[in-house]
């Protein structure tokens, strides 16, 4: 009786520390689509570096939260000056980064010294295109000059390209990023995954839920999903496989999150090149795509069709979907119109992996084939993609999801500088107003003037927004559901047995 007795004593006490035990899990994994081409986000603009890094391994003066809000980060506080050209942050002090040495107003200084003027570093230094200096009033205040008002200077330098590095070791932030944040890379195996741990010298110990956060990278689809299955991963805050969320919705493991980006899905059309610098001809290609079907077939029925640059959450946005209807024998007619009666041969670009760009693109041949378009799908990768269509505006057609929030300012980068290939005076004199300025109502007017004047031309021949497709683990919170900026903030997730 002893030994039954003591068995079940050793049970009890077995059940009794069972929620405990759930309740120490402190890991994470992370699936994510894409693998981060360097850890350093302020000198590219691939989205998935800041998917990693953003506030995980590096901070900015400012934050951006999951409603696109924007918070106090290593500045506590900040005040403008009357004419909104000067800036003044107060500095979060007692504060070092990931190696021990100390944070002040020297690394900020350095850190936007990088990223404005010509000799800029940035991947979008458009971003920072207002600020003119930057300056040292003491260890705890930085001084930031702008050369005009800028509505969004404050946002800007809450995403990742405005984050706040070490100048003693930059030089190695590509492969082995030093940040403030709670977070520093452990371990990195190219085409896996990398493995962050608890930075030892975070300023709020308490507040970080993991010892370890694994971002594993998978491409495949079918993979993503099994993993899941699996509980090899434990959250795709992004999955990119709408079709693979039925696997889940009926699961009670898990929940799937739908929420909203930033990402307008547009398809170029080469304005460099011959016919699509011919306005009839980009109108066909307009009427001969249903953007509603697109998203039905490609994306099964998760996005919403739009007609212009700009996200149709945003209270400035218009909708101009109506501007070009799907229409097929009005494509058909302005492609006589313009000498094309029998229609062209052309290529199409398709970067990885993303749902949107390869089916999609196989459904808008589709749609294109039956106007007289012939138009070869050309798959890459995304280094070939950011060398060709991207950076050496080499494509006929391509498609890609813009996920940077509020970026319709980058149609007024002119065709030397951005590979639309698309320039219209009366857009830049609207951009070059908007930048400058504060006023939120005038703002929302020359948002509402620049997306009529891009959809009328279309600049780009715009599809859907991209919607943010999650699945976790149902224990796991404090994900994102919305994407206003490129990020996987795990900052605010912990496991909830």
């Amino acid at each position: 009786m002893g030994t039954v007795r003591n068995a079940l004593l050793a049970s009890a006490v077995t059940l009794a520390l069972a929620p405990a035990l759930a309740q120490a899990k402190t890991d994470l994994i992370v699936g994510m689509n894409l693998e981060p081409p360097t850890l350093d986000p302020t000198t590219t603009a691939a989205a998935a570096v800041d998917e990693v890094t953003y506030a995980n391994i590096f901070e900015g003066l400012t934050r951006i939260n999951e409603n696109g809000e924007i918070l106090p980060g290593l500045a506590e506080s900040w005040d403008v000056s009357d004419d909104g050209l000067t800036i003044t942050f107060n500095l979060r002090q007692g504060i070092e980064f990931a190696d021990g040495s100390p944070f002040n107003a020297d690394d900020v200084v350095f850190s936007i010294g990088r990223i404005i003027g010509p000799d800029s570093v940035s991947g979008k230094p458009q971003l920072f295109s207002s600020i003119a200096d930057v300056q040292k009033i003491d260890d705890n205040t930085v001084e930031i000059t702008l050369s005009e008002s800028d509505g969004l200077v404050l946002f800007n330098l809450g995403q990742g390209d405005g984050v706040i590095v070490n100048e003693a070791t930059i030089d190695e932030i590509g492969t082995n990023p030093i940040g403030t944040g709670p977070y520093m890379v452990d371990e990195r195996v190219e085409g896996d995954h990398i493995t962050l741990v608890r930075n030892p010298n975070y300023r709020d110990p308490d507040a970080v839920h993991f010892d370890t956060v694994e971002f594993r990278f998978i491409t495949d689809s079918a993979a993503m999903t099994a993993a899941m299955l699996a509980g090899d991963v434990d959250v795709f805050p992004n999955i990119g496989a709408p079709e693979a969320l039925a696997a889940f919705e009926n699961d009670d493991r898990f929940e799937v999150i739908v929420g909203t980006t930033e990402g307008e899905t547009v398809m170029a059309a080469n304005w460099r090149r011959e016919p699509f610098n011919d306005p009839l001809v980009r109108q066909a290609i307009m009427h001969a795509i249903d953007r509603q079907g697109l998203v039905d077939a490609a994306m099964f029925g998760y996005g919403t069709p739009i007609g212009t640059h700009f996200a149709p959450h945003n209270p400035a946005y218009v909708d101009l979907t109506g501007l070009y209807p799907y229409d097929p024998d009005r494509a058909r007619e302005l492609l006589a119109e313009a000498g094309y009666p029998d229609g062209f041969s052309t290529t199409f670009v398709l970067p990885p992996p993303a749902a949107y760009a390869r089916r999609g693109g196989e459904v808008i041949q589709a749609y294109l084939a039956e106007v007289g378009i012939d138009a070869e799908l050309v798959p890459v990768e995304w280094a070939q993609w950011l060398e060709g269509p991207f950076r050496g505006y080499d494509y006929d057609l391509t498609i890609v999801s813009h996920t940077e929030p509020l970026d319709i300012g980058i149609y007024a980068l002119g065709p030397d500088d951005y590979y639309f290939g698309y320039d219209n005076a009366s857009f830049n004199a609207v951009i070059d107003e908007l930048r400058g300025e504060a006023d939120p109502s005038a703002r929302a007017a020359d948002y509402e003037e620049a997306q009529q004047i891009i959809a009328e031309d279309l600049a780009s021949i715009f599809l859907f927004q991209l919607p943010q497709l999650g699945v976790r683990n149902a224990n796991v919170q404090g994900v994102w559901a919305n994407r206003p900026i490129q990020a996987n903030d795990i900052t605010g997730a912990y496991w909830q047995e």
